[in-house]
C-alpha cells in the first residue's frame, strides 16, 4: 500500500473514531441531564426534582440530605473557614456561625429542596423550606448570608435590610464569599 493510501485510510479511522466519540459524549450527557434533574424543569415538562428528608449542614449555604450534597438556591455564605472582622476589630469565625445558624433553621425537621439546576461540582442547586418557610430568605434576612445577585436578586431586598440593620455577617467587616474563595484558601 502506498503512503498516501494509508495516510488516507488513517484519516477516515480517526474521523470514524472521533465521530463515534461525539456521539456517544451527546448520548451520555443527554442521559446524565435526565437522572440529575439539570433544570427545573425537563424538556418534557415534567415536575422539578425534590429532594425530601432530614438534613445535615455541610456549611453555611449547604446541605446534605440522604447522602446528596445540596447547594442552597441564590445564595452564598462564608466558607465554613472564613474569618469576619467586628467593628472592634476583633476577628471572629463568621463561617462557623453562618453554618450554626442554618443548623438551627433545619435541625431535626423535615427539609424539601425543589431542583433548579446543577452546579460545577455535579450538585443540584435548589430552593430549600422547611415548612412554608424559605430557608435562603431566613439565612440572608438574619445576615448569615448574602444574596448571590450573580445569578438571581431573589433575596436582595432581604440582604438590603440585613445590612442597614446590621445583623449577622453586617455587623462588621468581611470579604464577600466568592472573593475570599477566588484568593484561595492557602494564601490566608
Amino acid at each position: 500500500m502506498r503512503r498516501g493510501a494509508r495516510v488516507r485510510k488513517h484519516r477516515g479511522l480517526a474521523a470514524a473514531v472521533i465521530a463515534t466519540g461525539v456521539l456517544t459524549a451527546g448520548a451520555c450527557a443527554d442521559a446524565a441531564d435526565k437522572t440529575r434533574g439539570s433544570s427545573s424543569k425537563s424538556k418534557q415538562g415534567a415536575a422539578p426534582r425534590v429532594i425530601t428528608g432530614r438534613a445535615t449542614v455541610v456549611d453555611g449555604d449547604g446541605l446534605e440530605i440522604s447522602g446528596t450534597k445540596i447547594r442552597i438556591f441564590g445564595i452564598d455564605a462564608p466558607e465554613i473557614d472564613q474569618y469576619c472582622q467586628r467593628d472592634d476589630r476583633t476577628r471572629w469565625r463568621c463561617g462557623h456561625y453562618a453554618s450554626v445558624e442554618l443548623d438551627r433553621l433545619v435541625a431535626s425537621r423535615e427539609v424539601a429542596c425543589t431542583v433548579r439546576t446543577v452546579d460545577q461540582y455535579d450538585r443540584p442547586v435548589a430552593v430549600c423550606r422547611v415548612g412554608d418557610a424559605d430557608i435562603a430568605e431566613s439565612q440572608v434576612r438574619n445576615g448569615w448570608a448574602v444574596a448571590y445577585r450573580k445569578f438571581t436578586t431573589d433575596y436582595a431586598d432581604e440582604e438590603d435590610a440585613a445590612r442597614a440593620a446590621k445583623r449577622g455577617l453586617w455587623a462588621g467587616g468581611f470579604e464577600m464569599p466568592w472573593v475570599w474563595r477566588e484568593r484561595g484558601r492557602g494564601q490566608r
